[in-house]
């Protein structure tokens, strides 16, 4: 066989396992060590075996993944998110759906130092799913709130995809955590304002609950959070303030996060145990899914598949940017709905940067689009990991396809959200022109 051909037999292989639930980092690295064996023999497999995964491994930047997730980790752990939700639900309980919305942002800020998508979900679907079903909310509401609301959690800063993107790109990773911080809130305010506006439609969906929180129990509320600000600020402006690379900040968020956590009372060494064997386990998952996607696009610079989909679809097709943004949308919103979203975006970075790179795309928007198409491969069937994270939380109280129904709203919403974001770069790209 030609390497060409050895190339997309390769690819085809991977999806089939992929299909077969065989793990990411084991089809991604098998087929391609294999792959390099066929087209180059036995040493380039073996040299690049061996000298591949360090050369990751080693690389600083990445530095970033596990004191993300060492902050989220211990923020979970020792209860310094658990007053969010209740000053979230003691300030916009008044609304149309109140509690839905509160839920909504108090997502939001639980994102800001989990950086997790299914962390979030969980965390707040124990927090505020019993308390809306209480309320008779409806409950594909109640559910599907939390589901897509826990998808903030991989694009407002720290975001993991987004390391792990800037890596792979070479692009600047503060930066890229900066461009995720509007879109993110675009988001949340979008799904608010849909919500509030279901409810005026049909005000059975969420009984009005009466406003009896007084303004001095609203700002005691917010008075019982004020780690979170800080930890905020000690991380978002110190990366755009140019203080702190997103390795330094994370590495001080985490610092900051263990040192509220004493000073409260809230940290004993159950709860630092528990928060770091949580960060090593998350991280060794994603640095084992990682080296899988970088000997894949070893294999497939040896089989020259980049450099023949460039030149058939670039140069033969004469794609402009938006058909290719197009197109990459709808790769990766097929994709999504069968793929695990990290695995998601290494697989398909190496057949899709080239392109970029040859229409001179900007790759901090690109990284944006990218990120977002990941957040809503979390919630379409047929994986649509959120969906069953929050399944496992309510239990058989809510079926499954109530979950999956009541994410169809925001999926709409996600189409507005995507078509603002492709026609308008500037959302994403703002703050990061001013750094």
């Amino acid at each position: 066989m030609a390497p060409i051909e050895v190339g997309f037999a390769g690819l085809g292989l991977v999806l089939v396992l992929l299909a077969l639930r065989v793990p990411i980092a084991v089809t991604l690295g098998g087929v391609s060590i294999i792959g390099i064996y066929i087209i180059r023999g036995p040493s380039a497999a073996f040299g690049a075996l061996g000298t591949l995964p360090y050369d990751f491994a080693a690389h600083w930047t990445l530095a970033a993944v596990p004191m993300f997730l060492l902050l989220g980790a211990l923020c979970h752990h020792s209860g310094l998110t658990g007053g969010l939700y209740t000053a979230a639900r003691l300030w916009f309980n008044r609304l149309p759906g109140g509690l839905a919305v509160a839920s909504n942002f108090a997502s939001a800020g639980f994102a800001a130092v989990s950086g997790s998508s299914v962390a979030t979900a969980a965390a707040m679907g124990r927090l505020a799913i019993p308390e809306m079903l209480a309320m008779k909310y409806d409950k594909a509401l109640a559910t599907g709130t939390i589901a897509a609301a826990g998808t903030l959690g991989v694009l407002i800063p720290p975001s993991i995809p987004f390391v792990i993107y800037g890596w792979y790109t070479e692009q600047p990773i503060g930066k890229l955590l900066i461009a995720g911080l509007l879109p993110g809130l675009l988001t949340a305010a979008i799904y608010a304002i849909m919500i509030v506006l279901r409810c005026i439609a049909n005000p059975n969906l969420a009984p009005r609950l009466p406003a009896s929180a007084t303004r001095h129990e609203k700002w005691r509320a917010l008075g019982k959070i004020w780690p979170l600000p800080i930890l905020i600020l000690g991380v978002i402006g110190g990366i755009y303030g140019g203080v702190a690379t997103p390795s330094e900040a994370g590495a001080f968020g985490a610092f900051l996060a263990c040192f509220i956590a004493i000073t409260q009372k809230r940290m004993d060494w159950t709860v630092f145990k528990e928060s770091v064997t949580e960060a090593l386990r998350t991280t060794s998952s994603i640095l084992f899914i990682a080296i899988g996607a970088i000997l894949l696009t070893r294999f497939l610079a040896v089989a020259g598949v980049p450099a023949f989909v460039t030149e058939k679809v670039v140069g033969d097709l004469a794609l402009n940017p938006l058909t290719l943004v197009i197109a990459m949308s709808a790769v990766y919103v097929v994709l999504g709905m069968f793929l695990d979203p990290l695995g998601l975006m290494l697989l398909t970075l190496p057949i899709f940067l080239p392109m970029f790179q040859a229409l001179n795309l900007d790759l901090i928007w690109l990284g944006v689009l990218v990120v977002k198409y990941l957040e809503i491969g979390v919630l379409t069937p047929p994986v649509g990991l959120n969906v069953y994270v929050v399944k496992g939380v309510v239990g058989d109280a809510v079926p499954l396809g109530t979950v999956f129904r009541g994410v169809g709203w925001f999926l709409a919403c996600e189409i507005v959200i995507m078509t603002l974001l492709i026609a308008f770069p500037e959302i994403s790209l703002f703050l990061p022109n001013l750094m």
